[in-house]
């Protein structure tokens, strides 16, 4: 991966049934989180519209260094792994380069 690429994470979390409100309550505390990150252009969350329980972050880094540091972060990893991960159901995570 071409390190100074802009990449975009494309992540799908489908939390357990009774984990949901948890779940957003997670990101409320990251997204404010990540996007105080130098390297952090945008953090959007998403609700699908046919499966609204399927959340969906769309997150933009400035490069593969940015977003190693997103997860090497102490709120990545007190949020995301020490929270959210053990609430889900399901996780597909895209990783996702710029095209010139």
């Amino acid at each position: 991966m071409n390190t100074t690429t802009q990449i975009t994470i494309v992540a799908r979390w489908q939390p357990l049934s009774e984990s949901y409100d948890e779940v957003l309550a997670v990101i409320g505390e990251l997204r404010p989180q990540s996007l105080a990150e130098e390297g952090c252009l945008g953090y959007e969350v998403f609700q699908r519209a046919d499966e609204p329980r399927t959340i969906l972050l769309l997150e933009h880094y400035r490069d593969a260094e940015a977003l190693e540091a997103h997860k090497l972060s102490a709120h990545y990893q007190a949020l995301v792994v020490g929270r959210v991960l053990p609430l889900l159901a399901d996780r597909k995570v895209e990783i996702l380069q710029a095209r010139p």
